[in-house]
């Protein structure tokens, strides 16, 4: 059975929804201090997104608000070169957001630091950008909960913009990603999300999340037993209840990644029409690069809906991409589709 979250075949634009920001990685021995280098990318949980899709082949599309500067230009050409349509991007504000992270390390390590007050997305205000020209062309509309987690006038225009792509028709689809250093405007997750969530099609995050931003609670002390089943049971009952709060919801997803001292067990769950699909287990001993990981899971699930795949080939082409990230330096994948098919299981 193939796929839908529409009522037809996707052909419009992809766009991705969120801010860029510049991300530092010092090594993790001081070398970088003596050595006068300090690696950058350019990133962004959307932009990674969009990132990956565009590796993919499909028509990517990056909303986000930088400065108009040199320095500006020389990202969005990047951007350009990577085959994203900047066209929606807004320019505005004084600076570009950055965040530094010591290399190995993923984000929910204390090496995290940011540096994204003031940005120019951070900025941003109800009222000023025209949605019917941003969304023009578009057919899915992205973005996560780390838009909202910024300040409440970033929270207004998510609301702002998903009340224009819903009006349009547009599907669309939101990662539950938790950043505990940014919700520090005296608003919690569970305040603002559970406004955003309702007008989306396709939810993904963890049964965690959903506990922390929609307040669908997970059984105490699940972590004690360890197994397996457990988890998966809980992905159900977060799945459905999910989709009884969100009527518009088609489809939930959650990954489950757990990082011992030298291991990482990954797998995923899909829900939609009323049936729970589990994706194979993958398992490592070697990681270069946590980060994006969750991102190229997103974008795997919006390539396989955007073409109408069946379940289980989104799920599992989804799971391998997301796992495959976790060898490659960067935020977004360099894997072609040919190459995570190989990786499947």
């Amino acid at each position: 059975m193939s796929a839908l979250l529409n009522n037809g075949a996707y052909t419009g634009k992809i766009l991705s929804f969120g801010e860029l920001l510049l991300r530092f990685c010092p090594d993790t021995d001081g070398e970088w201090i003596s050595n006068k280098q300090l690696p950058v990318y350019i990133v962004g949980a959307e932009l990674n997104v969009a990132n990956n899709l565009a590796v993919w082949g499909l028509p990517a599309k990056y909303f986000t608000a930088l400065p108009d500067n040199d320095m500006t230009a020389q990202i969005v050409k990047s951007l350009q070169n990577n085959g994203i349509d900047t066209s929606a991007i807004h320019y505005s504000g004084a600076r570009v957001g950055t965040y530094y992270l010591t290399e190995r390390n993923d984000i929910k390590n204390d090496a995290l630091i940011y540096d994204r007050a003031h940005s120019a997305f951070a900025e941003l205000k109800p009222g000023t950008i025209d949605w019917d020209k941003a969304l023009e062309g578009v057919s899915w509309f992205h973005f996560s909960a780390i838009c909202p987690a910024l300040s409440q006038n970033v929270a207004d225009v998510c609301k702002e913009v998903l009340e224009a792509a819903a009006k349009k028709g547009i599907t669309i689809s939101v990662d539950m990603n938790y950043r505990a250093k940014l919700w520090q405007y005296g608003k919690t997750p569970l305040q603002v999300m559970p406004e955003l969530v309702k007008y989306c099609d396709l939810v993904m995050g963890n049964i965690w999340a959903a506990d922390m931003m929609l307040g669908i609670d997970v059984i105490p002390n699940i972590h004690e037993s360890g197994q397996k089943s457990i988890y998966i049971k809980e992905a159900l009952k977060t799945s459905q209840k999910i989709m009884e709060q969100n009527p518009k919801c088609k489809a939930v997803a959650n990954t489950f990644r757990f990082d011992a001292t030298n291991d990482i067990k990954y797998y995923t769950t899909l829900y939609t029409d009323n049936q729970l699909y589990n994706s194979g287990e993958y398992e490592t001993g070697h990681v270069v690069d946590k980060v994006g990981s969750g991102d190229c899971f997103m974008a795997g699930l919006i390539y396989g809906f955007y073409n109408q795949h069946r379940v289980n080939e989104i799920l599992e082409f989804a799971t391998a991409a997301a796992f495959e990230k976790l060898f490659i330096k960067g935020d977004a994948t360099t894997k072609t589709v040919a190459e995570i098919k190989n990786a499947m299981k």
